[in-house]
């Protein structure tokens, strides 16, 4: 038996409100694809000059969270991002 303390999966949802251009949307999927990560759900919305996309997974490493929220503030028109996680789902083995 290892001393190794495997990482916990978590249900997470991120919001990010974001200038409307061209390529916002596959911008803001690109930090779950370069991790290997597929969303369960997607939802955008505009309003105006502002879109507000809803990425959520059902579950992902604890650890990423903040990685991904982090990608996604360095988009270019980004105004705001909110990451929430949820219930551990289950320990990775």
């Amino acid at each position: 038996m290892s001393d190794y303390d495997p990482e916990p999966l978590v249900a997470a949802r991120f919001t990010v409100t974001a200038d409307v251009f061209p390529g916002l949307l596959s911008r803001i999927l690109e930090p779950f694809a370069k991790r290997d990560l597929v969303p369960d759900s997607v939802r955008a919305t505009r309003d105006g000059d502002a879109m507000r996309a809803e990425v959520a997974l059902g579950a992902m490493p604890l650890c990423m969270v903040h990685l991904v929220a982090g990608n996604l503030g360095q988009i270019i028109g980004v105004r705001r991002v909110e990451a929430m996680e949820g219930r551990i789902v289950r320990l990775a083995a």
